[in-house]
């Protein structure tokens, strides 16, 4: 843990190296992923730099895997795994199952294979479009045929005994121009052209309602479905299609009709007479041959590609690995300077404690190449750029740190937010959702994340998967401690778990004879061990009529101790960093006027509380009331009075009169109206500290007046401190050399104008820091409110789904369970989860973090071939 409170130590680095084994060093390198290189090129665009070539043809095979992704996925193929990133990057560099080769034949062996392979599956691809074309036209014909032949068995003689019966006449009336035609064939000069095709289906309506249109209804339409879908040659997504059949007479409308039919791509075919029978048949037996044969010329190219595609699977994802590593070496090495010829420089950050390791993989690979040139790894004293922050994290700190990256990186060697937030986040959490049965089930779901993690690990997972999957050990702890709060409160589902027995009794309740009102007493004498609930709150106070006022008291101070504890700690995290870091005037003129104010308001106001739960009210009332000496509940070790006033006493021996105040009768003598015998009202208090110095009304202890007056000139003393202290002495070191230069006007001008921010940002500074100590310990109360919320809601879901329908029937019973589930679900176990954590995101990202946290850090990003290729998957 005190390796991960601060960053890694990090150090800069020249190296230098022969151009010859520069490949090998960087594949070594990369391996280890320790070193963050520097770009000694700004200056030179992509294209002008030394190994652009390389990149550009590693971006060429990416292109090719990418083909090759997209081949395998038409046959719904998985590609294999390369087994896990480790292992392959500690084997050889393996291209296929025929043969290995080194780094430097490595990318020329990979383009010679795969260029073999996608133009033969390109060649396959082109020749499978065209036989689907080819086969397309068959089925589409046979179709036509089939169609056509059963419309003019079938409707066409309908169709002419309905056109003769409807243009009959009797043979008295026939016209003379009838008379005169009588030698011609009138069923001849009839006969009706027609245009055959295949339209999508989904084109059909506004295909029929065009011709319609265009030919003002003057032709006759008939549609036929194919029943088995045809599959597009080009996209390979299957499309249903129908037959069409138009009958019209004119020329014009032919022309019309088939522009319409290209327009909307329909296959047009042309069609023997249909009143041949013999011809049609012959035609059918001949494109069905032709259709067989099409069929298994197809079949076979699908196999072969299928074949080709399966063998690719094999070995696709590995191809992706080597051409992303050797995609990373050359572009880091054009980060790389060439001051001499034949010598390349590179510059970067590399972990102090990695340093040797980086030393010997860069001899190693000079000594593997048999250079006569000698490598060279050095430390170069770099002030700048400024060293990037890089922790180390394993599976359980791994979320937390990228809880707290999301808001900011840490500065370099700055104090670590995360270390704190992996133990108080999900605590937060817990507090707010607080609940055994719901934090049950939250538990339940991370722990079934871990036991899965293994088989999940090198899974292929969507985002929201994935998230889950980082984040499975915060799940986890976050509902373990919403189960431990939900013990402390008692609450499991909104009820009450009399676990150990409760210390509270009503009179009549074995009898149900308790009505609203009474007062329950104490099976066990006030303030012994046998009085106090084992651990957590007594279930009774869940069936008190009192429950949420009491309820409310003891969450909300949670929230204000817990919220002040954690401030104060970010506040410490603060004069930890300025003594890290060396810097007198944040420690002497910031924080210790900080941790003056934040303890003589806040951390006060804490331990009036705790003083508040530990005192024995009940003890220093009873010191204050009155009694009758002669009475039953006079107590034989209390001190008699004379009886001088009305006759009774107090147990330490004052004469009570009519008149008496608390103050007369309490023995403590601290001041105020009670004296010391009544409990304050905290907020009252607090309040009064800044608004009525001197002035407390309920004390509880002697002094108080005098403590809190000293106190509150503590706190308001440390605000000008805090305002004022460091930018005075910050002007004091910027103007000590500007008494030996002071001709120069200019310079004192942009020291002066330098000064002025620096009051600024102070004044900022302190304002933030005092205004928010108040108003954050007023956010935390966000704890209290949500834990509230939520208790409340589950005892409404209960009552209301539940109860209601438990006294009424079985299927009453049934439905309420269902609507309790329910709600339960989607309210209580998704979207009061979800406000939880965001509300407990907050409190860390604004409420802890901002006492201490800068968040302007650089992240160490490694040339690491294990992250790229995580990245890249």
């Amino acid at each position: 843990m005190a390796k991960w409170f601060r960053s890694e130590p990090m150090e800069y680095i020249s190296l230098i190296m022969n151009e010859d084994a520069a490949h090998d060093c960087l594949a070594d390198l990369g391996k280890l992923g320790v070193i963050q290189f520097t770009d000694l090129n700004p200056d030179l665009t992509p294209f002008q730099r030394r190994y652009v070539s390389y990149v550009k043809r590693c971006d060429e095979l990416e292109r090719k895997l990418r083909f090759f992704a997209m081949e395998i996925d038409k046959f719904h193929l998985e590609c294999d795994s390369a087994g896990s990133v480790d292992s392959f990057l500690d084997s050889k560099p393996v291209v296929s199952s025929t043969g290995e080769a080194s780094n430097g034949k490595l990318l020329e062996s990979l383009e010679m294979e795969l260029e073999g392979y996608e133009s033969q599956l390109r060649e396959l691809n082109s020749y499978s479009e065209k036989l689907t074309v080819e086969y397309n036209e068959k089925v589409e014909l046979q179709e036509v045929l089939e169609k056509a032949r059963r419309f003019f068995i079938t409707d066409a003689p309908r169709l002419a005994v309905s056109e003769l019966t409807s243009g009959t006449t009797p043979a008295n009336k026939a016209s003379l121009l009838e008379s005169e035609m009588m030698g011609a064939r009138p069923d001849l000069d009839m006969r009706f052209s027609s245009i055959t095709g295949v339209v999508a289906t989904e084109e059909r309506s506004r295909f029929e309602r065009m011709i319609f249109r265009a030919t003002r209804g003057n032709c006759y339409v008939r549609f036929a479905p194919i029943k088995q879908p045809i599959t597009d040659p080009q996209s390979g997504q299957m499309v249903e299609k129908c037959v069409f059949i138009i009958f019209y007479k004119s020329e014009s409308i032919e022309t019309k009709l088939k522009k319409i039919c290209d327009a909307f791509q329909a296959h047009r075919y042309s069609l023997p007479d249909m009143d041949d029978s013999a011809s049609v048949d012959r035609m059918l037996t001949e494109n069905a041959q032709e259709l067989v044969d099409s069929r298994t010329v197809l079949l076979k190219n699908q196999d072969t590609r299928y074949r080709l595609c399966q063998m690719l699977a094999k070995h696709c994802e590995r191809w992706t690995w080597i051409v992303l590593k050797e995609k990373a070496v050359y572009h880091s090495l054009n980060m790389f300077k060439a001051d001499v010829s034949g010598m390349l420089r590179g510059e970067g950050w590399v972990v102090a404690e990695n340093l040797e390791e980086v030393k010997e993989a860069v001899e190693k690979a000079h000594a593997n190449m048999d250079m006569a040139m000698p490598s060279l790894v050095d430390l170069v004293p770099q002030p700048w750029p400024t060293p990037p922050t890089y922790f180390v994290t394993n599976k359980f700190t791994y979320a937390y740190q990228e809880f707290v990256n999301t808001y900011g990186i840490p500065r370099y060697r700055e104090a670590n937010p995360a270390l704190f937030t992996a133990a108080t986040f999900p605590f937060l959490f817990g507090v707010m959702y607080g609940d055994i049965g719901h934090g049950l089930f939250l538990f339940l779901s991370g722990l079934m994340l871990v036991l899965n993690e293994k088989k999940n690990e090198g899974a292929k997972m969507d985002e929201l998967t994935e998230g889950l999957h980082l984040g499975r050990y915060m799940i986890l702890m976050m509902g373990f401690f919403a189960i431990y709060a939900g013990l402390v409160y008692n609450d499991c589902f909104s009820l009450g778990l009399n676990l150990f027995g409760t210390r509270w009794e009503f009179e009549g309740q074995e009898n149900g004879e308790v009505e609203e009102g009474d007062v329950a007493i104490q099976t066990a004498e006030y303030g012994s061990n046998d009085s106090v609930y084992p651990f957590g709150l007594d279930p009774i106070w869940h069936v008190t009529s009192n429950e949420l006022l009491f309820f409310n008291s003891f969450k909300m101070k949670l929230s204000v101790i817990f919220g002040i504890f954690q401030m104060f700690t970010g506040t410490c995290l603060k004069g930890l960093n300025a003594i890290y870091f060396g810097e007198k005037l944040d420690l002497f003129f910031e924080f210790i006027p900080m941790v003056v104010f934040a303890v003589s308001l806040f951390m006060y106001m804490v331990l009036l509380i705790f003083m508040k739960w530990s005192i024995n009210w009940n003890e220093r009332m009873l010191s204050a009331t009155c009694f009758d000496p002669n009475g039953d509940y006079w107590e034989q070790d209390w001190t008699p009075c004379d009886q001088s006033g009305n006759g009774y006493c107090t147990p330490w021996g004052y004469s009570c009169s009519d008149d008496s105040t608390t103050a007369d009768k309490c023995p403590l003598d601290f001041g105020g109206s009670g004296d010391g015998c009544q409990p304050p009202n905290l907020i009252t208090t607090l309040i009064n500290i800044a608004l009525q110095p001197g002035n407390v009304d309920e004390p509880m202890y002697a002094g108080q007046p005098a403590i809190q007056n000293i106190l509150l000139l503590l706190a308001f003393g440390s605000v000008p401190i805090l305002l004022l202290a460091k930018p005075y002495f910050l002007s004091k070191q910027h103007h000590a050399p500007i008494e030996h230069h002071s001709e120069d006007e200019g310079h004192g001008d942009e020291e002066e104008h330098g000064f002025g921010e620096i009051v600024i940002h102070q004044a900022i500074e302190t304002i933030e820091f005092v205004l928010g100590m108040v108003s954050n310990t007023a956010s935390y109360l966000r704890l209290w409110a949500l834990s509230l919320a939520h208790s409340e809601l589950a005892t409404v879901f209960w009552e209301k789904a539940m109860l209601s329908t438990l006294n009424l029937n079985w299927f009453a019973t049934y439905i309420g369970f269902g609507v309790f589930a329910g709600v339960t679900f989607g309210v209580l176990l998704m979207m009061d989860v979800l406000e939880c954590f965001l509300h407990a995101l907050r409190l860390h990202w604004v409420e802890f973090q901002n006492k201490f946290f800068k968040a302007d850090g650089v992240r160490f990003t490694p040339y690491s071939f294990k992250q790229i290729i995580k990245d890249a998957a």
